[in-house]
């Protein structure tokens, strides 16, 4: 009987210590996978969460740049991780959600294969005119190329990229045709805008924000829902009649089979560096706004965005393979 009361007594123990263990996070070193290479808006994030986490948590968290594919190879290297929290990645809406909409086949499930953590970031895009082009609203554009059909064109930072979508959206409101030139990444599309090779762009906001003045680039809209605080002077398309959003954002991201405690530690210390007065500093120093949502509201804004390209992508059959 007295041997009965001791394992019963053990056992309560242990299923007592279960859940602390289980929140244990982490446990070893972890690595940050980007499915972009270094110095892209994803690296920046993943270095600066990564080295406030390494700061807090007193563990090594290592950064490894994973690109190929349009994101799709890093998104995938994260989903086929060991579901222990040792692996963690940071992604955006293209191989979470627009991807599934530009390839055939997909090697990995985003619904399925990915446990979301937390939005991390947005950040505004700013549809941009070039020098040569003597508009100064959103209502001036879309009339000029009414009366000149065929005549404009727009440069992007790639097919089926959000700069992309994001203008061919704004014709199929706007009811209008345009012709479309992708560049290699912002740097060359914004050469090409300064240049008037090309006669618009919608581009992110920091890649622009450095060539407007007199004789240079003219911001009409941002395409954020509501106004930047970056950029409060510049109206949404929205606001300049456009139904249009596209807001560039990024997120942290681990393999689904993640203990639901652990995915809740890691949101939890991650959410607080993002609402501690140093990371807001840094981030908005590329523009960029925190925002730590929930993982149920991160997957919300992820098939909230194959809602909203779905229709635009079929529209201007748009693919990548």
């Amino acid at each position: 009987m007295m041997r009965t009361g001791c394992l019963l007594a053990c056992v309560a123990i242990l299923v007592g210590l279960a859940p602390a263990a289980a929140q244990e996070w982490p446990a070893k070193n972890v690595r940050i996978i980007v499915p972009f290479g270094p110095g892209s808006t994803p690296d920046l994030i993943a270095r600066l969460i990564g080295d406030q986490l390494q700061q807090k948590l007193g563990r090594p968290f290592v950064i490894e740049n994973k690109p190929g594919a349009s994101g799709n190879s890093g998104t995938d290297a994260v989903a086929k991780a060991e579901p222990d929290g040792a692996t963690i990645g940071i992604s955006i809406g293209g191989p979470l959600a627009i991807n599934t909409l530009l390839f055939s086949k997909l090697p990995y499930d985003p619904a399925k294969d990915i446990a979301p953590i937390t939005q991390l970031v947005t950040q505004p895009s700013a549809l941009a005119v070039s020098p040569g082009l003597d508009v100064a609203s959103v209502a001036e554009l879309i009339a000029r190329i009414r009366r000149e059909p065929d005549a404009y064109s727009f440069g992007s930072i790639g097919n089926g990229s959000l700069s992309h979508l994001a203008m061919e959206a704004l014709a199929l409101k706007a009811g209008i045709k345009l012709v479309h030139v992708p560049y290699t990444g912002s740097p060359q599309a914004v050469t090409a805008l300064l240049r008037g090779d090309v006669h618009f762009a919608c581009l992110p906001a920091i890649s622009v924000t450095p060539h407007v003045g007199p004789g240079k680039l003219k911001i009409l809209a941002v395409s954020t829902a509501r106004r930047s605080a970056f950029l409060p002077d510049i109206p949404t398309l929205q606001e300049s009649g456009i139904d249009v959003e596209a807001d560039a954002w990024s997120g942290l991201i681990a393999p689904a089979g993640v203990p639901a405690a652990v995915i809740e530690k890691i949101h939890q210390d991650v959410v607080e560096i993002l609402n501690t007065a140093t990371t807001r500093e840094k981030l908005a120093t590329q523009l960029m706004e925190p925002i730590g949502n929930s993982p149920a509201e991160f997957r919300a804004r992820i098939d909230a965005e194959i809602d909203r390209w779905a229709p635009v992508i079929k529209a201007a059959n748009v693919r990548i393979n």
